[in-house]
């Protein structure tokens, strides 16, 4: 069982009023610096480009300016600036475009902005270190990440070197379209995991399947467990420490769903759930909120500075229950 590995701010405090949540969200957003737009010039849904086959997404990390300048008050005696360092990783993402328009609710065959945001905010931490780090990656590596409603597979393949097992997930039709991104894509050789060993998983999870199963062994048959290498047996230590959900909340008839399952797939005292939505619309994001809220155990708290005010990271701890007497 790995340490605590979520590293909120001191001052975080945990949400107990939606109305009060979404409203500091949508004033942040009418206030925002950078007013996203889509490759039309329109903001748009929030996907990148849908028009596209297969997309070459170049994650540019670098130092920044004011990390470059601590870095140069710790060493005075240097006679320059250190320069700052940079690092590229190119990750080509497979769409299609087809299903996009024609299977019906399908928003899954192409990349969303959301994705590629919360993507290079997670690396960026771990190849520049600093004391506002979300996560201690040092114990990430010890963790079981599942991920729901995965798309197209970019962040299993970008993220799971970071991780002890990583599973992504999604329904049935988008698991060829996953499988192949991580074909077009080789094993990244930093993390944890480096080139010698696959920890990245695909399988099938819809959410409204999951709901409709009983309680029983059908239902935990039809649940993940994470699983190291190439070995399809579920791991020892089957419990997902850290569940995410990244622009997953758009159709309110799924909300329910959604919810059920970061429930389903917790452990009281152990899982951390991180959702994260690109702010649109907001009786969505309220009605998201509120479900989530009326679960019992969970604290949820929103993750300012990791990515701009287009966008809401909530982190949700479900915490053991009280010992009965």
């Amino acid at each position: 069982m790995p340490g605590p590995f979520v590293a909120l701010p001191p001052d975080a405090t945990p949400i107990s009023d939606v109305d009060e949540e979404i409203f500091l969200l949508y004033t942040g957003l009418n206030q925002a610096r950078t007013k996203l737009t889509g490759p039309d010039g329109y903001r748009g849904l929030g996907h990148v480009d849908s028009r596209k086959d297969v997309l070459t997404i170049n994650l540019g990390l670098s130092e920044d300016a004011t990390e470059t300048l601590q870095q140069s008050r710790i060493a005075p005696k240097q006679k320059r600036p250190k320069e700052k360092k940079s690092i590229e990783i190119e990750i080509e993402i497979a769409q299609d475009k087809t299903a996009l328009r024609s299977r019906r609710g399908d928003t899954g065959s192409v990349v969303w902005r959301a994705s590629i945001e919360f993507c290079r905010a997670v690396l960026h931490q771990y190849f520049f270190p600093s004391g506002s780090a979300v996560f201690d990656y040092s114990r990430l590596s010890e963790c079981n990440c599942l991920e729901l409603g995965a798309g197209t597979g970019l962040l299993g393949i970008a993220l799971s070197p970071l991780f002890r097992a990583y599973t992504t997930t999604d329904i049935a039709a988008l698991l060829p379209l996953i499988r192949k991104n991580m074909t077009l894509n080789p094993q990244p050789k930093y993390g944890v995991v480096g080139s010698q060993c696959m920890n990245l998983t695909v399988e099938e999870l819809d959410w409204l399947t999951l709901a409709s199963l009983p309680p029983g062994p059908t239902r935990t048959r039809y649940c993940p467990s994470p699983r190291v290498g190439v070995s399809s047996t579920p791991d020892k230590d089957d419990i997902w420490d850290l569940i995410l959900a990244v622009d997953c909340i758009y159709h309110p008839s799924l909300l329910r769903p959604l919810v059920d399952t970061i429930e389903a797939l917790s452990t009281p005292g152990r899982t951390w759930a991180f959702v994260v939505v690109e702010l649109r619309q907001e009786d969505v994001i309220r009605e998201f909120l509120n479900l989530w809220l009326t679960l019992e155990g969970w604290v949820i708290t929103r993750t300012e500075g990791l990515l701009d005010e287009n966008y809401a990271v909530w982190a949700g701890h479900r915490i053991p229950p009280e010992p009965t007497v």
